[in-house]
């Protein structure tokens, strides 16, 4: 496998047009899939802007290409409700598909992980859709947990979906 490394995306324009192109890019191969989980144009440089000014996103790349990126927040009320500070939560996990080697969602897990666990934390968290099993299973698989079901989280333009939430017990 090619080399992967991280670099803190920046509140600039050409880091948030990728991570836009990013986006749009995963939602259209989801689609492809028949996954059920994200549409193209739902995230523009504004959502981008605001996820980098308030918490960290990050950039996977290798080969001196950038091939998949990811948000890490530090709280999540809308799926999870009120929490202590014992978790970071996972979101957009965005692999390009025609430029990343295998195994780079799971080294984007692998490095979320670090961050939290860094951060003083025990616990990585995550949801996707409730209707979406492909998602269930890979999460599954890297070790995550179903902890809960979130019936109405409010997406884009007030739309309402259900969602299962993950957890992963960080080692010590």
């Amino acid at each position: 496998m090619d080399m992967i490394t991280f670099r803190l995306a920046g509140d600039g324009g050409d880091d948030l047009a990728a991570l836009v192109g990013l986006y749009d890019g995963a939602a259209r191969w989801m689609r492809a899939c028949g996954i059920d989980q994200w549409r193209p144009g739902e995230k523009d440089v504004e959502h981008f802007r605001l996820r980098v000014r308030d918490g960290e996103v990050w950039f996977a790349e290798a080969a001196g290409r950038t091939v998949g990126g990811f948000e890490l927040w530090w709280r999540d009320e809308p799926a999870w409700g009120p929490q202590p500070p014992v978790a970071g939560y996972l979101h957009r996990l965005m692999v390009d598909r025609t430029a990343a080697p295998a195994g780079t969602g799971r080294a984007m897990l692998r490095h979320a992980e670090r961050r939290i666990a860094a951060a003083g934390r025990e616990l990585s968290r995550l949801d996707c859709r409730a209707a979406n099993p492909r998602l269930h299973t890979y999460y599954e698989g890297a070790g995550y947990t179903v902890v809960g079901k979130q019936p109405a989280k409010e997406g884009a333009g007030g739309a309402r979906y259900a969602v299962t939430l993950f957890e992963k017990r960080l080692g010590a």
